[in-house]
Parts: structure tokens; sequence; C-alpha cells
């Protein structure tokens, strides 16, 4: 009898526990189930913001297409019409060159008087300039450049020596300093004023004396500590402030 007690027993508990265990797993599968769904809905929505997403890019590739195109058109239509008015221009300028041959005295006697005033005045890149006005000169007389093309060359020629007046900077060039000829860097103010250092530390400044100009070496210690300080100053991009300079202004007359 006692045998018989203990085996109702286990096999109560045993299917006590079977169906614990039945339970535990179903709440597990259905835990699982649910994560699943949530999931895959999750991948719904996104898969249909993407498709929202696309659609804007599409419309938005779409609208630059049609506008790139459009550019296109119009720039094709300028280049068009830039074309022809350049066609135009050109024929007119042949035409010209062809009919206008009194310009050439005109041009010539505007050489010669600038190259006068380049030559009697501040002795600045002197040789390099007078080369530049010869070299119009010659190509329009073996009408190697069109007459339109020397006026704009002598034009600019005698805008970039108005333009030195008002100049103020450090350059390079030959200069004469007694009867030797050497490089050195000059300081330029406008044409007023003219300075310069040799590379064996020779100082000085230009002088005109009745309309001739020359190269003049500084004496005192002033006067070259005063011109070093300008080079300084332009080396350093400065050309503006108050300076202290050697009595070296260029007047017609001077001495």
């Amino acid at each position: 009898m006692g045998h018989l007690k203990q085996l109702v027993l286990t096999s109560t508990l045993l299917a006590i526990t079977s169906t614990t265990l039945s339970a535990a797993e179903n709440e597990a599968m259905i835990a699982s189930i649910m994560k699943l769904r949530g999931e895959v809905e999750g991948l719904y929505t996104q898969i249909d913001a993407n498709k929202e997403s696309y659609k804007s890019q599409m419309k938005s590739f779409a609208v630059q297409i049609a506008d790139n195109e459009s550019q296109v058109n119009r720039k094709e239509t300028a280049t068009k019409v830039a074309n022809a008015e350049a066609q135009k221009l050109q024929e007119q300028v042949m035409q010209k060159g062809a009919i206008t041959s009194d310009l050439k005295p005109m041009l010539t006697v505007a050489i010669d008087n600038l190259e006068t005033v380049i030559k009697n005045g501040m002795p600045f890149k002197t040789s390099e300039r007078v080369a530049e006005l010869q070299k119009i000169k010659t190509d329009l007389a073996s009408n190697s450049i069109t007459q339109e093309k020397a006026l704009s060359l002598v034009w600019a020629s005698y805008d970039d020596t108005l333009r030195m007046t008002k100049e103020i900077g450090m350059f390079k060039q030959l200069i004469e300093v007694n009867n030797e000829q050497k490089m050195a860097k000059v300081a330029k103010i406008g044409t007023a004023m003219m300075f310069f250092m040799t590379p064996d530390e020779e100082i000085g400044y230009v002088k005109n004396d009745g309309g001739a100009y020359s190269f003049v070496l500084a004496e005192d210690e002033t006067s070259k500590e005063q011109i070093v300080a300008l080079f300084d100053a332009l080396q350093k991009q400065i050309r503006t402030g108050y300076f202290s300079l050697p009595n070296a202004l260029i007047v017609a007359g001077a001495k």
C-alpha cells in the first residue's frame, strides 16, 4: 500500500512539472513571436518611409535635371550669340585695318613723343620701356600687328607712364654708379624720388642736375639709415605712414 502511494505522488509531480515546463515554453514562444511581429512591422514602416524618401529624391533629381538642361541651353545660346558678335567684330576690325592706313603716322608720332618723355624722365627701367616702344613701331611698320593692336599697346604705354607718377614700390634694375654698371634694388616714390641699394651695400639716390640724371651715393650715416629703413618698410609691404628721407626730390634744375 505504501508503494502505491509513492507511485501516485511521483506521477502527480511529473504531471505538474510537465505542465509547468509546457507553460514556460509557450510563454517564451509567444514572446518570441511578438518580438518577430514587432520587427516585421518596423521593417514595413521603414520600407514605406524609404519609398517616400526615394520618391522625393526622384522628384528632386528630375527638377535638377530639368534645371541643368535649361542652363545648358541658355549657355549654348549665349555662346552662339557671343561667337556671332566676335565674328562681326573681327570682320569690322579687318575692314577698318584695310581702310585706316592714315593711323600709322599718328601712331608713330605718339610713340616718338612717349619715347622722348621716357628718356628725359626719371631713370626707371628706361632701356626696357624704350625697347617696348621700339618693338611696337617695328611691328607696326612691318604689319606684324594691326593698327588697332598698335593703338591699344601705345595707349597702355601712356597709361603705364601716368601710373608711375603715383606708384610707390621696390624693384630691381641696372644702374650706373661711379661709371660702373650694377644690378641694384631701387625704391621709387612716384616720380618724385628714387633710391637705390647695391649688393655690395652702396646706398644712395637719383639726382637731377639740370635735366641730367645720375645715381649718387649717400655720404652721411643719417641718410643711409633713412634709405635702409625705407627699403625695409617696402620689403614688408608697408607703403603708408611717416618716413624721414634724405632731400632727394627729383626737380628739374635741382642741384
